[in-house]
C-alpha cells in the first residue's frame, strides 16, 4: 500500500504538546524542534521532487523521449533548445537541492552521532551533488552551505566535487558501527542498512564510470572490484509515496496534468521501439487517433515548415500522445535495478572481457524493466531483436536498451548516460531529411532539433547556471551554453 507522509503536519503534532515561547511562531517550528526522524524524509523528497519533476521534464526532451504537441506551446523552448540563464529553468531545482536537501542533511549531521543515520544522509548528499555536477559541471561545494559565514561561495569544478563526495561516502561507510541502526523515518529502504550500502555501491559504480570516461583511468579497478563483490541493492531505489488523487500525484504529472496534451511521443524512441518490435511501445505511448498507429514527432520541429509542410495547421491527432495514465502515481526512481544491471553488463564487457557475465547482466536489466512496468514478453524479446548473442555491437546494445528502459523512470540519468556513452548517437541526417526520407534513418539514433536555438547539429550537453545564483552570488562563473560539456563528457 502506498503511504502518504504528511511530514510537516506530523512535526506540528509532535510539537503541539510542547511548551512554546510566545515570541515564536507556532506554525514555523525552529530547527531544534525538528528531529532527524522528521527531516530525513524531507531530504529524499527534495531530491525526488527535483529529479522527478523539472529535470524529468527537460531531460525527457533532451533524450527525445517526447516532444511538444503540435497544438500546444508550453515547452517549445525545451524542444528547440532555446535555453539560457534568462529562462530560469534550473532555478527551482537549484534552490530545492541546496536550501532543501543539502541544508537538511547538514542540519541532521549536527543533531546526531548515529553512524547509520549519518551514512544514509551521506548517500543522499553524494547523489545530490552528482546530480548538480551532471547538470552544470561546476557547482558550489567546498564553500557551500556556510550561510552568513560565506553567502557567495566559489564554484568547484565537477571532478573535485565528484571525488570529494565519494571520499565523504567512503569515510561515512568506514565509520559505520554495527550496533547502530537507523532511527530516521525511511519510507524508501525501510531502514535496511544493507540496502543503503548497496545503494551507495551503485552510486559509486555510476560515478566511477563517468570518472573513467572523463579521463581518470585509475577508477577502472574500482568498478571491477565493485562488480566482483556484487553488494548492491535489490529491487529499485524508488520514492513510492504517490497516489492517483489530485494533490497526491507524482510530481511531474502534478505539474502537467492541468496542461494535458503538451507532450507527444518522440520520434527517436518510437522508431527504436518499433524497429525492435518492443512490447513496451504500448506501455509508453498511445496510438495516434488519425490511423491507430504509433507516430513520433521529430524533435523541435512542430513549428518548422521545412520539416512539416503543414506546421502552421498541424493537429495533435498527427502524433502519438504520452500514456499519461501510467504516470499519475508512478514512483520517482533514484536508481532502478535495470540501470544497475546495465552498468554491471558494461563493466563485464568493457573491462572484464567476460561476454557471458555481460549477457547475464544485460538480460537481467531488460527483464527488470519489463517486470517493473508489468509488460510481458521479455524472454521472447531477448531471443529476437534484442538478442545479445546476435548483436553486431554488444556494448552499443547495452547502452541502447538502457536508454529504452529509463523512459518514464529516470530521465536525468538517461540524459547523463546518453552524453557519457554517445549512444544513441546523433544521426547525420537533419530532421528535414528524416521527414523527407524516413527509410534512410537508422532507428536508435538521436536527431538534432529541426528548429535549434544553438544552430544545426547541436543537442543539449549541460544546463546553464541558475539565474538566482547569478543574481545573488558574485562568484558564479561566466555564463555557460547548453552546448558546453560537463567534465566527464570528453568524447
Amino acid at each position: 500500500m502506498k503511504k502518504i507522509y504528511l511530514f510537516a503536519a506530523a512535526g506540528l503534532m509532535m510539537l503541539s504538546s510542547c511548551e512554546m515561547d510566545i515570541n515564536e511562531n507556532p506554525n514555523y517550528p525552529s530547527s531544534s524542534d525538528i528531529t532527524p526522524a522528521l527531516q530525513f524524509p524531507a531530504v529524499v523528497n527534495a531530491v525526488a521532487a527535483t529529479t522527478g519533476d523539472q529535470m524529468f521534464n527537460y531531460a525527457g526532451f533532451f533524450v527525445q523521449y517526447w516532444d511538444q504537441m503540435p497544438e500546444a506551446n508550453q515547452y517549445n523552448d525545451l524542444a528547440e533548445l532555446n535555453i539560457d540563464e534568462t529562462k530560469d529553468i534550473i532555478n527551482r531545482s537549484y534552490r530545492t537541492l541546496y536550501a532543501g536537501a543539502l541544508q537538511d542533511i547538514k542540519d541532521i549531521q549536527s543533531k546526531t552521532t548515529n553512524t547509520a543515520d549519518l551514512f544514509a544522509c551521506q548517500v543522499m548528499r553524494t547523489q545530490t551533488f552528482q546530480i548538480l555536477v551532471d547538470n552544470t559541471d561546476k557547482t558550489p561545494y567546498t564553500e557551500a552551505l556556510m550561510a552568513s559565514e560565506n553567502s557567495t561561495p566559489n564554484y568547484d569544478d565537477g571532478k573535485t566535487v565528484y571525488e570529494g563526495v565519494l571520499a565523504e561516502l567512503d569515510a561515512a561507510q568506514a565509520a559505520l558501527q554495527g550496533s547502530d541502526v537507523m532511527t530516521m523515518t525511511d519510507p524508501m529502504l525501510g531502514k535496511d542498512i544493507n540496502q543503503w550500502i548497496g545503494y551507495a555501491n551503485a552510486l559509486r559504480l555510476r560515478m566511477y564510470l563517468r570518472l573513467i570516461d572523463g579521463g581518470s583511468s585509475e577508477y577502472q579497478s574500482k568498478v571491477q572490484s565493485l562488480v566482483a563483490a556484487n553488494k548492491f541493492f535489490t529491487g529499485d531505489v524508488a520514492w513510492d509515496v504517490y497516489q492517483d488523487i489530485e494533490g497526491q500525484y507524482n510530481p511531474w504529472y502534478a505539474s502537467v496534468f492541468s496542461l494535458a496534451n503538451n507532450h507527444c511521443a518522440g520520434y527517436a524512441l518510437v522508431e527504436y521501439y518499433k524497429a525492435m518490435e518492443d512490447p513496451r511501445l504500448g506501455y509508453a505511448y498511445n496510438k495516434r487517433s488519425a490511423d491507430n498507429t504509433y507516430v513520433g514527432q521529430l524533435p523541435g520541429s512542430k513549428q518548422e515548415p521545412n520539416v512539416y509542410a503543414d506546421a502552421s495547421s498541424r493537429k495533435n491527432s498527427a502524433v502519438s500522445a504520452i500514456n499519461y495514465g501510467v504516470t499519475h502515481d508512478m514512483p520517482v526512481y533514484l536508481f532502478t535495478q535495470s540501470e544497475l544491471q546495465f552498468l554491471i553488463a558494461e563493466v563485464e564487457l568493457r573491462f572484464n572481457k567476460n561476454a557471458a557475465a555481460a549477457k547475464a547482466a544485460y538480460e537481467a536489466g531488460v527483464k527488470a524493466d519489463f517486470a517493473s512496468r508489468g509488460v510481458s514478453g521479455a524472454d521472447a524479446f531477448l531471443k529476437g531483436n534484442a538478442s545479445f548473442d546476435n548483436a553486431a555491437n554488444q556494448l552499443e546494445l547495452i547502452y541502447l536498451q538502457k536508454w529504452a528502459a529509463l523512459f518514464l523512470k529516470d530521465h536525468m540519468e538517461a540524459w547523463s548516460e546518453v552524453r557519457r556513452t554517445d549512444v544513441p548517437k546523433l544521426s547525420s541526417m537533419t530532421a528535414a531529411q528524416v521527414a523527407a526520407n524516413p527509410a534512410s534513418y537508422t532507428p536508435g539514433q538521436l536527431i538534432a532539433p529541426g528548429r535549434n536555438y544553438f544552430g544545426n547539429g547541436n543537442i543539449a550537453m549541460s544546463m546553464p547556471y541558475s539565474s538566482d545564483s547569478r543574481k545573488y552570488n558574485v562568484n558564479t562563473p561566466a555564463a555557460r551554453a547548453i552546448t558546453d560539456k560537463v567534465f566527464w563528457d570528453v568524447k
